[in-house]
C-alpha cells in the first residue's frame, strides 16, 4: 500500500519540537532550544516573535491563555494570561450611551493586557532564560524588519481610510509612508523595538533573574508602559462603531492589581485519551463538550470524512456552544456547573439528542438541573440598524476585500489569531494561544508603538448572565489551548486560530488522530469544516442557526448527505477549514521519548521544526 500524502511531513526527532503559525517563531523557539533553553524559555520568545511577525492576529498588547505540562513537578497547569475588565466598564455604562452592545473597534472594548505578565510569570517561574535574551529575536525584527505575510497588507488595506481618516497613530506606524506597505518588501515597527528595549534597562537595575523579571512585570503594569496606557485612555477620544469618538476605560489602577494566575484545567476522558483544557473563562469546555457526546455516536467505525461522522460532530458542537452560551462565565464570578456539563450521563443525554436531522434551534441544556437563560439575541440588529460601520467592526475577518487579484499576488487564510506548541528533550510541553491587540481594532497608543486588546466585545450588557460584563472580570474568551495525556501520560499539545471555530476545528482533528489513527500531519490536513448556530463572540454578535461550512475538498458524497439532512451547506475553498498546529512525545522502551509535530498548510505560513 502507498503511504498516504501529505502536505509535509510529520516532523519526528528526540530532542525538540515546536509547531506554530508562523515559520519565524517555530525557529526562533527551535532555536531557544539548541541553545540550552527549556520548553518555556523557547515558548515564551516564540510568542513574543509572533507578536511582530503576526500583527494583524496578536501584539504586545493582547493576551494568551497558556497549557503546560511541568515535568520537573508531574503536573499539568492553565495560566490565565486573559485581562478582566476595567473598574469603570459596567452595563450601565454603555447602557447610559444608548448601547445594546460593547462595540468592537477603539478603546471602550479594552481589557487589562494579560500577555506580557502570562509570559513572564512562565518564564520566572518554570524557565532558565534572562528576559532580554528571550526577547531580543523579537526586538531585533521589529527593529531591523521582518517579511511580511500577505494577510497583513490585506488588512492594513481594509482599514486604510479609518487609519488616514482618525486613527492617525495607527497611520504613522502601519502606512508610514502614507502608503499601504508593499507584501515583498520587510517592514519595521520600531516603537515595538523601543517600548521592549526600555522595559529591559530598567528591568537591569534590579538583582538577580527573578527579580529583573518581576521588575520588567513592573515596568508593564505599573510603571511607564501603564502610564502611557492610563492617559492615552483617559485623555483620547477615538471614534468607534458608535460613529462618535469615544474615550477609553482602562486606568493604571486596573493594570497594577492584575496578576497573570495558574488555574487547573479542565478534562474529560475519551478512550485512552484525557483532554485538557482552560476553564470557563474560555471556551474550552466546548471541545471537552464535543468528546464527550462522542463517547456515546458511535465514531469509532465511522469513515472520518464520512456525511455520518461530519454530521454527529457538527450536532454536538451545536450542542456545546448552546451550552457556551448560556453556562459559560468567569468562576470568579459567577458559578458554572462544570461538575454537571462534563459528566457523562450529562453527556450521554445530550448525544440522544442528536438524530439524522440537522438542529434548527438553539437547545441549551439544564446541566445539574439548572434552568437556562439566553442573552437578548435581537440586541445585534438593534446595534447594526444604528452603528457605524464605515471602516469594519474590528475583528482580524472584519471587512470585505475587493478581488485579491486588483492589488496582491494571492491570498491566504484568514484568521483572527496565532498559536504555538513546544515540547523540549525532557518532556516539558507548552500549547499557548496568543491573540489580541489587532493593528485593526484599536489605535496605536503612541509613544508605545502597539495596539491593545478588544477582547470587551465578547460580554454581554443584559444583567445577571455568566458571560454579563462585570467590572475586573474576565470575558469569556475564544482562546483555546488543548493537551492531551494518553494512558496517563503527557501526550499532545495542540491547538489553532480561529475565534469560534477553534474548538470546532481541534474536535474532528482530535477524533482523526484518536480514534481513526492519523499521524498528526493527516489529521491535520483532512477536509474540515465548522458549525455556525450561535451568536458569534464577535462585535456585533449575530446569531445564525443552521450553516455548515465545509472546505471544497470534501467528497461531493458527504457534502450532498449533509442537505439532505437538512445542514445548510456551504462551500469554502479547499484550504480553508483549520489553521492547528500540534506536537506529542511518548516514551520509548529503551528510554527517552520520541517527538512528533505537524503543522498546518493553509495559509503557507504555519511550520512545524524539530530533530
Amino acid at each position: 500500500m502507498s503511504p498516504t500524502f501529505t502536505t509535509r511531513p510529520e516532523i519526528r526527532g528526540t530532542f525538540g519540537v515546536v509547531s506554530s503559525t508562523h515559520w519565524l517563531a517555530s525557529q526562533v523557539a527551535m532555536s531557544v532550544l539548541e541553545r540550552g533553553g527549556n520548553a518555556y524559555d523557547a515558548a515564551a520568545a516564540g510568542g513574543f516573535m509572533l507578536q511582530v511577525v503576526e500583527p494583524h492576529l496578536n501584539g504586545p498588547g493582547g493576551e494568551v491563555p497558556i497549557l503546560f505540562w511541568s515535568e520537573r513537578d508531574k503536573r499539568m497547569q492553565a495560566l490565565c494570561g486573559q485581562g478582566g475588565a476595567p473598574a469603570l466598564a459596567t452595563p450601565a455604562y454603555f447602557r447610559a450611551m444608548g448601547l445594546d452592545m460593547v462595540p468592537g473597534i477603539g478603546l471602550l472594548p479594552a481589557t487589562v493586557p494579560g500577555a506580557f505578565g502570562a509570559w513572564l510569570t512562565l518564564l520566572r517561574d518554570h524557565g532558565t532564560w534572562e528576559l532580554a535574551d528571550v526577547l531580543r529575536p523579537a526586538i531585533d525584527y521589529a527593529r531591523n524588519g521582518f517579511p511580511l505575510v500577505p494577510r497583513i497588507p490585506q488588512a492594513i488595506f481594509a482599514v486604510q481610510d479609518l487609519f488616514r481618516q482618525e486613527w492617525t497613530s495607527s497611520a504613522a506606524v502601519w502606512m508610514p509612508d502614507g502608503k499601504v506597505p508593499h507584501p515583498d518588501r520587510l517592514f519595521r515597527t520600531p516603537g515595538i523595538a523601543a517600548t521592549y528595549t526600555r522595559v529591559l534597562e530598567e528591568a537591569s537595575r534590579a538583582g538577580d533573574r527573578r527579580a529583573r523579571i518581576d521588575a520588567a512585570h513592573e515596568a508593564w503594569y505599573r510603571g511607564f508602559v501603564a502610564r502611557a496606557i492610563d492617559d492615552y485612555y483617559r485623555n483620547t477620544a477615538i471614534r468607534d462603531t458608535t460613529g462618535e469618538r469615544n474615550k477609553g476605560l482602562l486606568r493604571l489602577d486596573d493594570l497594577a492589581d492584575w496578576r497573570a494566575e495558574y488555574d487547573t484545567p479542565v478534562t474529560t476522558d475519551i478512550g485512552r485519551y484525557t483532554v485538557a483544557k482552560c476553564g470557563p473563562w474560555s471556551q474550552g469546555t466546548v471541545l471537552l463538550q464535543q468528546l464527550a457526546m462522542a463517547r456515546h455516536l458511535g465514531l469509532e467505525g465511522v469513515a472520518p470524512d464520512s456525511t455520518e461522522f461530519v454530521h454527529r460532530i457538527a450536532e454536538a458542537a451545536k450542542l456545546a456552544f448552546a451550552d457556551r452560551l448560556a453556562w459559560y462565565g468567569d468562576p470568579k464570578a459567577v458559578d458554572v456547573p462544570m461538575a454537571g456539563l462534563l459528566s457523562d450521563e450529562y453527556a450521554k443525554a445530550r448525544a440522544a439528542l442528536i438524530t439524522g436531522q440537522s438542529s434548527k434551534v438553539l437547545d441549551p441544556g439544564h446541566p445539574l438541573g439548572r434552568v437556562p437563560r439566553l442573552p437578548d439575541l435581537e440586541a445585534a440588529a438593534r446595534t447594526l440598524a444604528k452603528a457605524d460601520t464605515r471602516f469594519g467592526v474590528g475583528e482580524p475577518t472584519f471587512a470585505q476585500l475587493p478581488p485579491v487579484q486588483e492589488w496582491a499576488a494571492r491570498e491566504i487564510f484568514v484568521g483572527d489569531t496565532c498559536h504555538i506548541d513546544v515540547i523540549d528533550r525532557d518532556g516539558n510541553m507548552v500549547a499557548a494561544t496568543p491573540s489580541g491587540g489587532w493593528l485593526s481594532s484599536s489605535p496605536v497608543i503612541p509613544e508605545l508603538g502597539f495596539s491593545l486588546t478588544t477582547r470587551l466585545q465578547m460580554t454581554w450588557l443584559d444583567e445577571d448572565l455568566p458571560g454579563t460584563l462585570r467590572p475586573g472580570m474576565r470575558p469569556n474568551t475564544t482562546l483555546s489551548p488543548g493537551m492531551a495525556l494518553r494512558d496517563g501520560e503527557p501526550y499532545m499539545a495542540f491547538g489553532t486560530p480561529g475565534g469560534d471555530q477553534q474548538d470546532q476545528w481541534t474536535a474532528p482533528f482530535f477524533l482523526r488522530h484518536a480514534l481513526h489513527g492519523m499521524n498528526l500531519q493527516e489529521a491535520i490536513d483532512a477536509p474540515s469544516w465548522h458549525v455556525d448556530h450561535f451568536p458569534g463572540s464577535f462585535w456585533p454578535r449575530s446569531t445564525t442557526l443552521n450553516r455548515i461550512t465545509v472546505e471544497g475538498r470534501m467528497p461531493a458524497a458527504t457534502q450532498e448527505g449533509l442537505r439532505k439532512a437538512g445542514h445548510e451547506v456551504k462551500v469554502g475553498a479547499d484550504w480553508s477549514e483549520g489553521r492547528i498546529s500540534a506536537c506529542t512525545r511518548e516514551p520509548e522502551a529503551g528510554g527517552g521519548l520520541q517527538l512528533r509535530a505537524g503543522a498546518n498548510p493553509r495559509g503557507m505560513q504555519s511550520y512545524a521544526v524539530g530533530r
